[in-house]
């Protein structure tokens, strides 16, 4: 073993989580730039304190769930009829976040509701914040098949954790009332204290749609909007816009994706 092992295993056995390999190019740098008692620690500290937050990142990406992220420099601005760009931007800055506040992106299918919302927990996330997103469909399904009252608490709180929760595709699916209680119960935790990122086909007015007949829906949307920027986004589909101007690709193309074959035994139809 060299000395320079050595020394990074000493490192490790201090806590140090800078990987080997930047461990040694450290030693290395400091050895041939001569740096002093204080220079060395100080840089050392700079690296150990960059892999601590690269890690940190890393984790708290992992539990957002954001999936695949299209940077906001990637946002088509030109495509919508009616979007509020300068607010869009405002909200990047995150003010929203440290207030408490929430943010209703509204459209029809297609417009980039959601890729606007992931846009706003990936700027989140690089700032140090908590994120988790998911549709409201399957936070209810994962709320709905606990169990037992101590088991649907603790799964409510990974959702009202986070400083910012996104809560996609509301208005998509109706909901029965229990549903509409568990909603409600998540807004009402998170109210004034963390922010709730949503999107929706739907005006305000038109969520008892979703939950017919549920007594908290006027509380709910009372609570969610006092303090929600609001983004309507007026627009065609963007996916259905690109699906139509796509070109045929020729069949004698070897990259054109070929027939899946049928399961052996299984007639032709028609």
């Amino acid at each position: 073993m060299t000395d320079d092992d050595e020394l990074v295993a000493l490192l490790r056995s201090l806590g140090i989580r800078a990987t080997t390999d930047a461990l040694r190019a450290f030693l290395k740098h400091a050895l041939q730039s001569r740096l002093g008692p204080v220079e060395t620690i100080e840089q050392l500290a700079a690296l150990e304190q960059r892999e601590r937050e690269r890690r940190n990142l890393e984790r708290r990406t992992r539990s957002a769930q954001l999936g695949t992220v299209t940077t906001i420099d990637r946002f088509d601005w030109s495509h919508p009829r009616k979007i509020e760009r300068g607010l869009v931007e405002t909200l990047l800055r995150l003010d929203f976040v440290e207030h408490g506040e929430n943010v209703l992106f509204r459209g029809p299918s297609g417009v980039g509701k959601t890729m606007l919302s992931r846009c706003l927990g990936l700027a989140a996330l690089e700032h140090g914040c908590t994120v988790r997103f998911s549709t409201l469909a399957a936070f209810l399904t994962d709320l709905l098949r606990q169990e037992s009252a101590p088991a649907l608490e603790r799964r409510l709180r990974r959702y009202v954790a986070p400083d910012v929760l996104i809560l996609d595709e509301v208005g998509y699916l109706p909901c029965d009332g229990k549903a509409a209680d568990l909603f409600y119960a998540l807004v009402d935790r998170r109210h004034e204290q963390r922010s709730t990122i949503v999107t929706t086909n739907l005006s305000f007015k038109q969520w008892g749609t979703v939950f017919p007949g549920a007594a908290c829906v006027v509380a709910l949307v009372d609570r969610f909007a006092q303090h929600c920027h609001v983004v309507d986004i007026d627009a065609d589909s963007w996916r259905q816009k690109h699906a139509i101007t796509r070109e045929p690709r020729d069949p004698s193309d070897p990259k054109r994706p070929r027939p899946r074959p049928r399961p052996p035994g299984r007639p032709r139809r028609g």
